[in-house]
């Protein structure tokens, strides 16, 4: 017997003004063209503005039809031939690379669809064109980001974020504070939860049976035995040996200047760092186009291209879609996984 048909994932329209559109187009066209083997490429379904997109087609001569489509089920049929689009319409029309406040609406209802899909089991998965956090503020939500607003349209979770991709995964303990702030909220505690999460993801997720973590130190040269700092022996070492404690293999910490050469890299899965930039800087140096953004801790699969809106290349058609390209790669493998584990039998208990 054939199996179903994998569902469509969900991609949201982003800021319409940036390069969303363009990417969207672009990786519509990456996608269809991809030769057959290793396996099919993923369908997605763009929740957006169809006659805008039809329009950013024209406009940068990419060919593309755009075909308005009345619900998820039909993106699956209709991909080979052309972009399928949940209408989520603009209440005026745009101008690339020019914010404008009456677009929030729409881009905040296409999350929110995009979302709802993916939890009635009409979407394989979420992936999230960049917007800006100032269009989440002006439509009143009140987070600071994608990431926490997500967990709570989805129904709860302890949202991580990872930045990954073939060369690199990391993972940044404290996130969008300022460095002045790290100090006060990095503890045992959020590093031993945040490991937990990046444990299971990687089994879950990635397919890694034996995951391997290496944690970072937050003091040049990992602090030097307490000359550069207590933070390794007081805070990052007991995480460590509480994350090990449970049976995961959790190593360091490591100093973050020789973390990341490519020698370095082959003995872990995934790096724990203490702060943004820590984890950031590495993984957009060696991967910048590549690079997704994974939201790990959810109920849903959530990925996003590891860049913003770029209003400033917006409408110039030189965006490169590679990094959505491979958010969708990602957001199709992981929601087959998951699928797989939920369709496999449970084991059963040995005989005593």
């Amino acid at each position: 017997m054939n199996a179903a048909p994998a569902l469509p994932l969900a991609l949201t329209m982003g800021d319409p003004v940036g390069i969303s559109g363009e990417i969207t187009l672009k990786a519509w066209l990456a996608l269809r063209a991809r030769a057959p083997a290793p396996g099919p490429a993923p369908v997605f379904a763009a929740i957006a503005d169809p006659d805008a997109l039809a329009a950013e087609a024209r406009r940068l001569s990419l060919p593309v039809p755009v075909r308005a489509i009345a619900g998820m089920a039909e993106a699956t049929s209709l991909f080979a031939g052309a972009l399928p689009v949940l209408a989520e319409l603009l209440p005026v029309p745009l101008i690339p690379g020019r914010p404008d406040p009456r677009h929030g609406a729409a881009i905040i209802a296409s999350v929110r669809r995009a979302v709802a899909e993916v939890c009635a089991g009409r979407a394989a998965g979420l992936v999230t064109n960049p917007l800006a956090k100032t269009t989440l503020l002006g439509g009143g939500i009140a987070h600071a980001g994608h990431t926490s607003w997500l967990a709570e349209l989805a129904g709860g979770g302890e949202p991580v974020m990872m930045l990954a991709s073939p060369a690199l995964r990391v993972v940044p303990v404290t996130v969008h504070v300022a460095l002045r702030e790290v100090f006060a909220r990095l503890t045992p505690a959020l590093i031993l939860g945040t490991g937990r999460i990046v444990a299971r993801a990687l089994a879950a997720d990635f397919g890694l049976a034996h995951p391997r973590i290496a944690v970072t130190g937050l003091n040049p040269h990992a602090g030097e035995s307490g000359t550069l700092g207590r933070e390794e022996i007081e805070i990052i070492a007991p995480a460590i040996a509480a994350l090990r404690a449970e049976g995961i293999d959790a190593q360091g910490p490591f100093a973050a200047d020789s973390l990341f050469h490519a020698q370095a890299r082959a003995r872990y899965d995934a790096a724990l760092c203490m702060y943004h930039d820590q984890a950031l800087i590495p993984i957009k140096t060696v991967d910048f186009a590549g690079a997704v953004n994974v939201t790990l801790g959810l109920p849903i699969v959530r990925t996003s291209p590891d860049h913003g809106t770029a209003y400033d290349i917006a409408g110039k058609g030189v965006a490169d879609a590679s990094s959505l390209v491979a958010a969708l790669d990602m957001a199709a493998a992981m929601a087959a996984r998951r699928a797989a584990a939920h369709a496999a039998p449970p084991r059963r208990a040995s005989a005593g």
